[in-house]
C-alpha cells in the first residue's frame, strides 16, 4: 500500500485496532498552536449555539463552518486513519459532543453502525475522537467494549432522553459492560474506534467540562447512498474516488442543509 504522508501508527497499533475495535492514542494529534486554533474555533461555535440546542448535539458543524476543514483534512489526522483505511479517504462526518459541568448528559451504549445502517456499504468507519478538554472517568469519558467490532447492529430499547443524549440503548443482554475500557485522554490526545464497536459514557456530574470532537472517515471504496440520504454529504479528504461517490465542496457553507437536518430531527449520529 502506498501512502501520501507519513503514517502515525505502528503495525502493532494497527493490529490492536483491528482486533480490539479501538485504539487509545496518548500523544498530541496536532501541534500546540494548531490544537489551540481548533479549540478557539469550537469555543466560538459554542458561544453562538442557540439556547435551545444542547452542547452535546453539535452535529456536522463543518456543514456551516468550513474553517474546520483545516483540521479535518490535516495530514496529522489523516496519518492516523490511513494505515487503517488506506490512502484514499473521505470525511464521512464530524460532531462536537460537549458535556457541560454538572449536567452533561449520559451517552447510552450504542454502535455508530446502528445509525448509519444502510447509508454505507461496506460499514467500515474509523472515528478519531479528539479530546478538546481532558477526558477522565470523573467528567464522563468514553468507554468502549473491546472486540465488539466484529458484530454491530445490536437490538435497542428506549431510554429517558431527558438524561441521555440518544433515545435508545443496546439491550443489556447484548452488552458486557464488565469488559468495558475507559478512554482516558489529555486535551489534544485521541482515541480511535470502529463503527461497530460498542461504546458509551456516563453523565458529567463533575465541575469540569468534557468536550470531544469526533472526526469520522471512510475509504473512498465505500459507497455512500446520497440519493436516499439527501440530508447528509461526504467530502474527499485524500486520494481519489473508487465507488462513484459525489463529494461536497469543503469551501462552501451548507446552512440550508444544516437547517433541514435540525427541522427533521437529523441530529446526533
Amino acid at each position: 500500500m502506498t501512502t501520501t504522508a507519513q503514517p502515525r501508527l505502528s503495525n502493532q497499533q494497527v493490529d490492536f485496532y483491528r482486533q480490539e475495535g479501538y485504539l487509545i492514542y496518548n500523544q498530541p494529534v496536532f501541534s500546540p498552536e494548531k490544537f489551540q486554533g481548533l479549540k478557539d474555533c469550537f469555543e466560538e461555535l459554542l458561544t453562538n449555539l442557540p439556547a435551545y440546542v444542547r452542547p452535546e448535539s453539535m452535529d456536522v458543524p463543518h456543514f456551516i463552518c468550513p474553517r474546520l476543514f483545516q483540521w479535518l483534512f490535516d495530514d496529522e489526522v489523516l496519518g492516523l486513519v490511513e494505515p487503517i483505511l488506506g490512502p484514499d479517504i473521505a470525511l464521512f462526518s464530524s460532531h462536537f459532543i460537549c458535556k457541560p459541568p454538572g449536567d452533561g448528559k449520559r451517552v447510552p451504549w450504542h454502535e455508530d453502525s446502528a445509525y448509519w445502517r444502510d447509508m454505507l456499504q461496506p460499514m467500515e468507519v474509523c472515528t478519531v475522537w479528539l479530546a478538546i478538554d481532558p477526558s477522565r472517568q470523573e467528567n464522563g469519558c468514553m468507554w468502549v467494549i473491546p472486540r465488539t467490532n466484529r458484530h454491530g447492529y445490536s437490538d435497542y430499547e428506549p431510554v429517558d432522553q431527558a438524561t441521555n443524549v440518544f433515545a435508545t440503548e443496546i439491550i443489556s443482554s447484548q452488552r458486557d459492560v464488565a469488559k468495558a475500557v475507559p478512554c482516558v485522554l489529555e486535551a489534544g490526545e485521541a482515541s480511535l474506534h470502529n463503527g461497530r464497536t460498542m461504546h458509551g459514557s456516563e453523565a458529567n456530574t463533575s465541575k469540569f467540562r468534557r468536550c470531544g470532537y469526533t472526526m469520522r472517515y471512510i475509504s473512498t471504496r465505500t459507497k455512500f447512498d446520497a440519493k436516499k440520504y439527501r440530508y447528509h454529504q461526504i467530502y474527499l479528504a485524500r486520494g481519489q474516488d473508487h465507488a462513484g461517490n459525489v463529494y461536497a465542496d469543503p469551501t462552501k457553507n451548507y446552512q440550508e442543509l444544516s437547517h433541514y437536518r435540525v427541522k427533521h430531527g437529523k441530529t446526533g449520529h
